[in-house]
């Protein structure tokens, strides 16, 4: 009998994204939770410790316009706790009716997140029984999402030379380290994706690797420097988004815990920024050919496994487990809620609209290199 709230999920090998790299991939199924994506997994692990540490009278409070907040409702439908929800103004009828059905109360906290994560943080601070549930910034969350790896083990019948994954605040990222460390497969590269204008964690990293020089490295515009001293690294912290995933990749700054981790582990945590409308192509063309809707966070992460030249550039920096076999490859397919017909169209409305005026997609890689994709006027 499985104690967790989740179920596990499907690993699936996807014939279509093997032809177009040449890689063996795989596609580990999180849209396949109760709330639609990954973070059911470990904001559900992290409700559950609550109910056992605090009694059945705990008062879940969680500030989100997105899928931290629906998996916080979903997980305390389940288990039959109150649960409030701070939302900032302007979210979308279809989220509000998502988080009610689920028997949240829905609270407007103020202009932005973080207005409405202090609203929520007075609540806690003024009820004995209330408490934060966070999104992502929690060694309980890690230690949730980590499960994803135990079943990947469990479901490949080789250890994979590399996972991708799409990272905004780095919780997701958290639990693939985590668990990665717990099923010895350390070594494993990781292919960390992020759209521009959404790219806390690529800012982070990069400020990191000359961590000696970063106070006087220029920061680009709307980006300043955190040191986080709990964990010694340095945090780019984003006053402003301009990317249509910053619903769900949009985190001012990432986890300092994580980005501690990255840094540290044996495997490298390779990190690339990619266009909107990149993620939107590999939005578009996931349904298409897996059938499979998903947010366009999510689809960031599926990126190079349409784009077979940036996809063997990146492997070209991954150690190999066996040079004389395909590599083998495991896209997190993170779900989310936050799409439908509609905005799928709209997606292809401004892809079109934008082809009419450049030549070429840039992709911001790892090593700082711009590396250019022509357009492909086909699609």
């Amino acid at each position: 009998m499985n104690p967790h709230l989740w179920s596990q999920t499907p690993l699936i090998y996807s014939s279509k994204l093997s032809q177009i790299t040449g890689a063996n991939v795989y596609l580990k199924l999180e849209t396949l939770h109760p709330s639609y994506s990954f973070k059911y997994r470990g904001i559900s692990h992290f409700i559950q410790k609550a109910k056992q540490i605090h009694g059945p009278s705990v008062h879940l409070v969680a500030a989100s316009g997105g899928n931290a907040g629906v998996a916080a409702a979903c997980a305390a439908e389940s288990l039959g706790l109150r649960c409030s929800i701070f939302i900032p103004e302007g979210i979308s009828t279809s989220t509000l009716e998502v988080l009610k059905i689920h028997g949240a109360r829905v609270i407007v906290g103020g202009r932005f997140y973080a207005e409405a994560l202090e609203a929520a943080k007075l609540l806690v601070s003024n009820e004995s029984q209330a408490i934060i549930v966070p999104a992502y910034e929690d060694p309980i969350v890690w230690e949730g999402h980590s499960s994803m790896i135990l079943e990947i083990r469990e479901q490949l019948p080789v250890k994979p030379d590399a996972i991708f994954c799409s990272v905004g605040g780095a919780g997701l990222l958290g639990g693939i380290i985590l668990g990665c460390k717990d099923v010895g497969w350390d070594d494993v590269s990781i292919g960390t994706v992020e759209t521009n204008g959404c790219d806390c964690f690529y800012q982070s990293l990069s400020l990191n690797a000359n961590r000696f020089n970063s106070v006087e490295r220029k920061l680009p515009e709307g980006v300043s420097l955190v040191h986080d001293s709990t964990h010694g690294v340095y945090l780019a912290h984003l006053s402003s988004f301009s990317s249509k995933a910053s619903g769900s990749l949009g985190a001012s700054q990432p986890s300092g815990g994580v980005v501690k981790m990255a840094l540290e582990r044996t495997g490298r945590v390779l990190t690339h920024r990619v266009p909107d409308e990149l993620s939107m192509e590999a939005l578009i063309a996931f349904a298409d050919n897996q059938k499979i809707l998903v947010e366009l966070s999510c689809a960031t992460a599926l990126v190079p496994a349409y784009h077979p030249t940036l996809f063997g550039k990146i492997m070209e920096t991954v150690p190999r487990m066996n040079q004389e076999e395909a590599p083998v490859v495991v896209f997190i397919v993170c779900g989310g809620f936050k799409i439908d017909l509609v905005t799928m169209a709209e997606y292809q409305n401004d892809i079109a609209a934008i082809k009419t005026s450049i030549d070429e997609w840039i992709v911001k890689c790892d090593d700082g290199e711009l590396f250019r994709i022509p357009i492909d006027r086909s699609r």
